[in-house]
């Protein structure tokens, strides 16, 4: 219950609650301190050992969270890196469809170039909307017609000797659509993130039983902020498909536009004058 409620928050609040339960933890080491003062009746060489030792404690704390925290984050960019990569790979692999669907005769060479157009307009679309269902749909509606399409051409892809390389081609874009959806699924499991919670407000603990004095607090203020700032970085980009941190789809909308810039009709241009008449009259 708890796992969920933490995947649930918005990335704002996130960021929020991770201060205040620094805030909190800190004030705890505060009370911790004050309390233990009272009780110690130590002189000035029995203390300087224990403040010798938790300053080890602190500065140990300190290093254990800077490496928890610098794997989460390489593990939320690594992610990052391979979703944008696979934006790319994929506009790769729908550009080689285009052109080899343009080796087909007629009606398919354009129902294909149609269809492929839609597809990519679609993927931009899925990929940055906030609620994907309705783009989901008509996603798996068009790699059915697309597949469909190619079942269709078969006969002319054997006549050109292009079914081999033509079913690759279209077997990987509908293999690439299956990476992307379970790349947008991937997230950091909320366990790690709750075991980074409960070492954040432990070492915001420390600090709080440490520091003492204004100065000392500001600073501390200034660490929990910049500590905060960086668990709702980690939570934005480990969110692909609500998040503000997704991946560019410039490679995608580069696609789009050179697919709609060159019709099926702009390959058309060095055919015999015989090609092109029966490239008409099949249209």
């Amino acid at each position: 219950m708890l796992f969920d409620w933490l995947s649930n928050l918005s990335i704002v609040a996130t960021g929020v609650v991770t201060l205040l339960v620094m805030l909190a933890a800190a004030a705890a080491g505060q009370l911790i301190r004050r309390l233990q003062a009272k009780r110690s009746r130590a002189d000035d060489r029995e203390s300087e050992p224990s403040v010798a030792q938790e300053g080890y404690l602190l500065s140990s704390s300190l290093g254990l969270l800077g490496l928890l925290l610098a794997f989460s984050f390489g593990m939320v960019i690594n992610r990052y890196e391979a979703r944008r990569e696979l934006v790319t790979t994929e506009a790769n692999a729908i550009g080689t469809a285009y052109l080899r669907a343009q080796l087909l005769d007629e009606p398919h060479r354009s129902r294909l170039s149609n269809l492929l157009v839609a597809y990519t307009d679609n993927r931009i679309r899925l990929a940055t909307a906030d609620d994907q269902n309705a783009y989901l749909s008509t996603n798996d509606r068009l790699l059915t017609e697309i597949w469909a399409a190619v079942s269709a051409a078969r006969e002319s892809a054997l006549a050109h000797g292009l079914t081999t390389s033509l079913l690759a081609t279209y077997n990987e874009v509908i293999d690439l659509d299956t990476e992307r959806k379970i790349a947008w699924q991937l997230r950091i499991p909320t366990e790690v993130l709750f075991l980074l919670l409960v070492f954040l407000a432990v070492t915001a603990t420390v600090v709080g039983h440490q520091v003492d004095g204004p100065r000392g607090k500001r600073a501390a203020l200034v660490l929990f902020i910049l500590l905060a700032l960086s668990i709702t970085i980690i939570s934005d980009i480990n969110r692909p498909m609500s998040g503000n941190a997704r991946e560019s789809q410039r490679a995608m909308h580069m696609l789009l536009a050179s697919l709609k810039a060159q019709p099926p009709g702009a390959f058309d241009q060095f055919k015999a004058p015989q090609q092109r008449a029966v490239t008409t009259d099949v249209r």
